[in-house]
């Protein structure tokens, strides 16, 4: 078992969470993941880095949505935050796949905002460290564990 995907299972039991990790072939972008793990596109999340202010912190929308970074912008009152290029978050995460890195930034001691969308679905599946594994659990239970701050994020 991979490591990002142990550290996780770790947290996620020891809470008592119930959850599956779903194997599937190498797949990269939303629809090819939704499509190989059998997940609605609706409840296939996506984790997006940003820096807000020089700090590093977790954007998770729905994968079929864009990220609004004036929007983002505009609720952290600052002109200072944009997309974090892959070399900057990389080490961060050092036992993630780049780009797969689990949308638990409390994990790591990293803020994140949750696209209100994902509000409205029973479920959240999301990358757990690699491009082919995917964990998926009720969406309350990764509310109450990560505690995001929920906001309108995405483009309409």
């Amino acid at each position: 078992m991979n490591m990002p995907i142990r550290r996780l299972r770790e947290f996620l039991d020891s809470h008592e969470v119930k959850y599956f990790v779903v194997s599937h072939s190498p797949a990269y972008t939303a629809q090819e993941i939704a499509a190989s793990a059998h997940v609605p596109g609706k409840e296939l999340a996506k984790t997006v880095m940003v820096t807000i202010n020089g700090k590093m912190a977790m954007v998770v929308l729905p994968a079929s949505m864009q990220l609004d970074l004036e929007r983002l912008r505009s609720i952290c009152g600052t002109r200072d935050a944009g997309l974090a290029g892959e070399q900057e978050f990389a080490v961060l995460f050092p036992e993630c796949e780049i780009g797969a890195m689990p949308p638990f930034g409390n994990l790591y001691g990293i803020d994140v905002y949750v696209a209100e969308e994902l509000e409205d679905d029973d479920d959240i599946a999301f990358n757990a460290g690699s491009h082919t594994e995917l964990v998926r659990l009720a969406y309350r239970d990764f509310k109450r564990l990560v505690n995001p701050k929920v906001l309108d994020l995405c483009m309409k």
